[in-house]
C-alpha cells in the first residue's frame, strides 16, 4: 500500500455559518491529497492527460465523524491498496490537529482514452509505477 498525507488549513471559505466545515468541501479535500499522492510517485495528472488518459470520478463515498472547524490544519491521509485494472480506488482518513477522526471516504476513479472518451483498463506504464507500493 503506498500513502501520502497533505495538511490543509481550514479557510473561511470551507465553513458554514456555524464555523464547521461545510460537507461538499471533503471532495476538494480528497481531490487535493489524490493529486498529491500522485506527484509523490512521480506522476502529475497533467502527465497522465499528456501520455492520453483522463481519471473521472465513478464514485465518492464519506463518513463524517466530528467536525473539522475554521483555521484548523487538518490532515489527509490518500492511500492505494490494490492495484487497479479498469479502475482505481483511493482511500482517504482526515484527521484533526488533536489527531481525532474527522471523515474517512473512498473515491473510485476510472481510465478513457482521452480522444474517445472510452472506457479502458489502467495504462500498463501505470500498473508499473504503482507495482513496488501496491499488492
Amino acid at each position: 500500500m503506498i500513502s501520502h498525507d497533505t495538511q490543509i488549513r481550514v479557510l473561511y471559505k470551507h465553513t458554514d455559518q456555524m464555523g464547521v466545515v461545510h460537507h461538499s468541501n471533503y471532495i476538494n479535500f480528497f481531490e487535493a491529497a489524490r493529486t498529491e499522492l500522485m506527484r509523490e510517485i512521480g506522476l502529475t495528472y497533467a502527465e497522465v492527460e499528456r501520455r492520453g488518459i483522463m481519471m473521472p470520478i465513478l464514485d465518492v463515498h464519506i463518513k463524517y465523524r466530528q467536525p473539522a472547524l475554521y483555521d484548523e490544519i487538518i490532515t489527509v491521509r490518500a492511500s492505494v491498496a490494490k492495484m487497479p485494472m479498469a479502475r482505481v480506488d483511493f482511500d482517504y482518513e482526515v484527521t484533526g490537529e488533536d489527531g481525532r477522526s474527522i471523515a474517512t471516504g473512498t473515491t473510485t476513479l476510472g481510465f478513457i482514452d482521452s480522444v474517445t472518451r472510452r472506457p479502458q483498463r489502467a495504462p500498463q506504464w501505470l500498473v508499473e509505477v504503482l507495482r513496488p507500493y501496491v499488492e
